[in-house]
């Protein structure tokens, strides 16, 4: 009976999380919270729906962009992107190997900071030959970092009276995965969203020299690519909202749903935390990640607000 109730309430919770009423933090602290102390009663079906909710998400809000805005926010966080990704990659493999950890670990946790969290960690573990207990730490640990900043970039935002453009900049270079690039760059409106989605989204694709530098560097003979293939997606309907005459109410319609189904993949995300699962991760990759993301924030944060 007590299963059935828990179901219940987390279905209602769920869809709660849909209105509008609800940003992208209030959801993700929600689900912690029921994680916490009720207890997640769909944890595989949560995982997976999450993860193709995102991706539909994200493609939905390119009805919210154009073509020629999107370019010029890509040019705008090249150079910052080129630096950050060599300091992480190279910062991490210096301080895991002075923590004793293992290079295959410490190697994960960096590229999941320089580039774009979990999906880095994703394609990156097969080109290392990563194990089970490396990739579900790493994934971890950018998991938890990602919960943080979702909370704490908006309020350091507003305190730093950041503008929309250098907001959305620094969320897509300082924070690991898109839905927390995301989820915070849409409580500061639509400019900071467009800039921070177009910047995260075009950072991603350094997987793909990455995965193929892990490999050599790793000898590894297993170098397929497991790319984001949803960034074509999201391209596409940016050039079909550029070039197309799409009906307004059409795009602004997708739009809406995209910002809901956001708050709810934040929700079920947050509904895979808890006391155990931090317990899990260990103090040395933590620390690691920790380390490597205090320092891409305070790298990146002066660089946006002085040079850009």
């Amino acid at each position: 009976m007590q299963l059935h109730f828990n179901k219940l309430f987390f279905i209602l919770a769920a869809v709660g999380s849909l209105t509008p009423w609800v940003s992208a933090p209030l959801a993700l602290i929600g689900g912690c919270l029921f994680a916490q102390f009720i207890g997640n009663p769909f944890p595989r079906q949560s995982a997976k729906v999450s993860s193709w909710l995102l991706k539909a998400a994200i493609i939905g809000l390119g009805f919210s962009m154009n073509l020629e805005n999107a370019l010029q926010a890509g040019r705008d966080g090249f150079w910052l992107t080129l630096v950050t990704i060599g300091l992480m990659l190279g910062l991490g493999a210096l301080l895991g190997k002075m923590l004793g950890m293992p290079r295959r670990l410490s190697w994960l946790l960096a590229s999941g900071t320089a580039i774009c969290g979990g999906s880095a960690i994703a394609a990156v573990g097969p080109a290392v030959q990563a194990n089970a207990k490396e990739m579900s730490v790493s994934l971890g640990v950018v998991f938890l970092l990602n919960a943080l900043a979702l909370l704490l970039f908006p309020v350091l935002g507003h305190l730093l009276n950041m503008d929309a453009t250098h907001f959305g900049l620094w969320c897509a270079v300082a924070i690991h995965d898109t839905s927390s690039v995301v989820g915070a760059a849409a409580t500061y409106g639509v400019d900071a969203l467009q800039v921070a989605t177009t910047v995260k989204l075009a950072r991603a694709l350094w997987i793909i020299p990455l995965t193929l530098v892990s490999a050599l560097l790793f000898k590894s003979d297993n170098r397929k690519l497991r790319l984001p293939l949803f960034i074509l997606g999201f391209v596409l309907v940016i050039l079909l909202n550029s070039y197309f005459p799409v009906p307004q109410w059409f795009g602004d319609g997708v739009v809406v749903i995209s910002r809901a189904s956001l708050s709810l993949c934040l929700f079920l995300i947050g509904a895979a935390l808890n006391f155990e699962s931090v317990r899990a991760v260990g103090w040395k990759p933590l620390g690691l990640g920790l380390i490597l993301w205090i320092v891409c924030i305070l790298v990146s944060l002066p660089a946006i607000l002085f040079l850009f």
